[in-house]
């Protein structure tokens, strides 16, 4: 089979290395793409592909429609909504993610941006301190799980909810569960979301929420730019100039937030899975998922249905 490995932001070489490993010790045939300037590039190397390998890049149902003898793609990491998954279905197509992966590196960035913000950004000011505050895990899926463990070494309070229901893994972590997002504002001074980009997700963040928070309350943001409401989060921010808004994904009225100070802090680019460990750690799982597939089938992380 041909595995290509197409990413316009590209995997450390040294990750390439260990991907195109085990893609060749498989015995399949390893192909790369990297820093494309143009879709067209893409369409063309997925021409006569089995199997592709991606991070952020879009495969939509025109790159699908190019690649007539692709069966899977494999989304190194966790997020897969950079991939249109009816068209996968429809097709035949399978798309799976590597969740896990990333979750260490995306829960240490969490923590290291919190402590930025709350020690005033290191410029020389009084700060407060993580010890004592409550930070609430908005989803708990394996980043959340990790920021909860780094969270009590800090000696915080954590509490947790999660949509998916799952209560028993909130319990056996040894967090206090809430009830509802709506409950988490109101008790948490930090709100960190770990939600994934749905139609019910989208835009769920807003002011009316971030209203709810305890005075001095912060809201971390290292899952998907779109998950807010950029226009009522920035005029709660305006009225309340004690609320943070702290986030590796730059959003989209980024110059207006810039007016609010300190108050608002970006990364350049999305950093949570950016590590030399999470970075090898992703491609690895993706290209073991891919070998695993063709050679028995296995399914263990498909994202869409069967084609019906």
């Amino acid at each position: 089979m041909k595995i290509l490995v197409a990413t316009e932001k590209p995997f450390a070489p040294a990750a390439v290395e260990g991907i195109k490993k085990i893609i060749v010790v498989a015995g399949h045939e390893f192909v790369l793409l990297e820093k494309y300037a143009s879709k067209q590039e893409l369409l063309e190397a997925v021409a006569d592909v089995n199997a592709i390998i991606i991070r952020s890049d879009i495969i939509d149902a025109e790159v699908m429609d190019a690649a007539p003898n692709l069966k899977i793609v494999v989304r190194a990491g966790a997020g897969y909504d950079n991939v249109d998954l009816e068209a996968a279905t429809q097709r035949g197509i399978v798309v799976m993610n590597t969740p896990g992966q990333n979750a260490n590196a995306v829960a240490e960035l969490v923590l290291a941006m919190l402590l930025f913000n709350i020690r005033s950004q290191f410029n020389g000011k009084a700060g407060t301190e993580l010890k004592g505050k409550k930070l609430g895990l908005l989803g708990f899926g394996h980043v959340a799980q990790h920021v909860g463990t780094l969270a009590n070494g800090f000696g915080m309070y954590v509490y947790a909810y999660d949509a998916f229901g799952r209560r028993d893994n909130i319990d056996a972590a040894g967090l206090y569960y809430l009830p509802s997002k709506e409950d988490m504002f109101k008790v948490c001074d930090i709100v960190s979301l770990h939600i994934p980009l749905k139609p019910d997700t989208r835009g769920s963040i807003n002011g009316e929420l971030m209203a709810m928070m305890p005075k001095g309350g912060i809201v971390v943001n290292t899952a998907r730019k779109e998950v807010m409401d950029e226009a009522s989060v920035l005029q709660i921010m305006q009225e309340r100039p004690d609320l943070k808004y702290v986030t590796d994904i730059m959003p989209d009225n980024h110059e207006e937030m810039l007016k609010l100070g300190a108050q608002y802090f970006t990364t350049p680019k999305k950093m949570g899975a950016q590590t030399a460990e999470a970075n090898a750690n992703a491609g690895f799982a993706a290209a073991r998922q891919i070998v695993e597939f063709f050679n028995s089938g296995c399914t263990r992380f498909q994202v869409n249905g069967p084609k019906k």
